[in-house]
């Protein structure tokens, strides 16, 4: 049996339609995950939107939900850092 060497792979070209999409998508995570760590501590905004109506007020009042949503907020936040520091040149 004979071993064949390993054949090198060439990654893709990035365009520049690329990059825009990646700087797009890093500058609406950004402001998606600003807004959803902040917003739930806004008073005046947190509880009188369309959703607190359908939710109800325990739940939209509980700590614990502002809590979630200010860590989607975070996640938000991590990935577009992440996506930021992982473009390459």
């Amino acid at each position: 049996m004979t071993v064949e060497p390993p054949v090198a792979v060439v990654p893709p070209k990035r365009r520049w339609y690329h990059r825009v999409t990646t700087v797009l998508l890093v500058i609406f995570c950004f402001e998606l995950g600003c807004f959803l760590m902040a917003a739930p501590w806004w008073g005046a905004f947190w509880e009188n939107n369309f959703f607190a109506s359908l939710v109800g007020d325990s739940v939209w009042s509980n700590a614990y939900f502002r809590g979630a949503v200010s860590g989607i907020g975070v996640l938000n936040l991590y990935v577009s850092l992440a996506e930021l520091f992982g473009m390459k040149k």
